[in-house]
């Protein structure tokens, strides 16, 4: 039986809805040949080793895994003891998006914070930074900050050390979700480095398949001592893959030759080109600044139902009429320029109903 699909098709939803790129195809196909030992003592495995200690410094090990959700659960997880509790954004992936599994698989508590703008800050840190020995409260001991933020936010460097040297401060370790982290980073003009390391950050989910791979992450760990549990974690969170040279050998092409900044700034760049396309059309508001691949946008609802049946996108706050449109690193000129015309077109109509 052959199955295909529309390869035309195009949308905003997801960078996730990308295919792989050609050079990453290129290097799964360059690792495939003859045999190599498996569970992690391949060559490309410990080649990418060298290369988290060439880009993050020599106290950096990388640990590859299958996806962002175990990523995050795995990293915080090796941050905490059973008591221990997590402060994040309430807007964080982590609270939104993984359907529970930081509580439910990592065992820990999720203290929310409130923020304008999908960021924290040592302030809004305090709001729960608190309660320590007092047991009838789960322990503030990690914070989790996500760079590029899920409302396309960025914190720049300066933003990061305050964090980091205030909860280091208090007897916290600072955790990072790096999915969009090459976003970030090109956007921001910075090595990946500047955003991590030098920032004080402890542990960083690296990401890859939202940058063009095709499936798989890295744990970074930033101080040695986290490097040594990490292991058995993996394992036992179910994110330890038998033929990891073909994770590995993609985090390689990514980041090993400048692949990932390419790709983000390609994708940030349709974002900006779509931001300032939607601004120009009469009652389309942005509610974010557009500082990596995302645009939110506030729109009649009617006109978002009927612009999803020739671009798919998701809702981001259907009562208030917000969506997210989310570029790619295969995302076009002309894909922007024939969503924006379709849009225009279609609030056009409404104006006219």
């Amino acid at each position: 039986m052959t199955f295909s699909h529309d390869t035309a098709l195009r949308g905003f939803a997801s960078d996730n809805y990308s295919g792989v790129h050609p050079r990453i195809l290129a290097a799964i196909e360059r690792a495939n040949g003859g045999h190599q030992i498996s569970y992690g003592e391949d060559q490309y495995t410990e080649q990418l080793d060298a290369l988290a200690r060439e880009l993050f410094g020599e106290q950096a090990a990388i640990f590859p895994v299958f996806n962002g959700t175990g990523a995050n659960v795995t990293a915080l997880q090796s941050l905490l003891p059973r008591w221990g509790a997590v402060i994040c954004a309430s807007s964080a992936h982590i609270n939104v998006d993984e359907n529970g599994a930081p509580e439910r698989v990592g065992g820990f508590k999720l203290l929310q914070v409130d923020t304008p703008d999908g960021k924290l800050t040592p302030e809004l840190i305090d709001q729960q930074a608190w309660g320590w020995g007092d047991e009838h409260r789960a322990q503030p001991l990690a914070v989790s900050i996500t760079q590029a933020t899920e409302l396309g936010t960025l914190y720049t460097p300066e933003e990061l050390k305050a964090i980091t040297a205030h909860a280091h401060q208090l007897g916290m370790k600072v955790h990072l979700d790096g999915s969009r982290l090459s976003n970030a980073a090109a956007s921001l003009g910075v090595q990946l480095r500047e955003l991590t390391t030098d920032a004080g950050v402890d542990i960083v989910s690296l990401g890859g398949t939202k940058n063009g791979m095709l499936l798989g992450e890295g744990i970074l760990t930033l101080r040695s001592e986290l490097a040594a549990d990490m292991k058995y974690l993996r394992k036992m969170n179910m994110q330890l893959g038998s033929k990891m040279r073909f994770i590995s050998a993609q985090l390689i092409e990514l980041y090993g030759t400048g692949l990932w900044r390419e790709l983000a700034g390609h994708s940030n760049a349709m974002a900006s080109k779509l931001a300032a396309a939607v601004q120009r059309i009469d009652d389309v508001e942005l509610v974010y600044p557009t500082q990596a691949n995302g645009v939110f946008a506030q729109l009649p609802t009617l006109v978002s139902d009927e612009l999803r049946q020739h671009f798919r996108f998701y809702d981001w706050d259907r009562a208030a009429g917000q969506v997210r449109w989310m570029c790619s690193f295969d995302t076009t000129e002309a894909d922007v320029d024939a969503f924006t015309a379709k849009l225009e077109e279609l609030m056009g109509q409404f104006a006219t109903a």
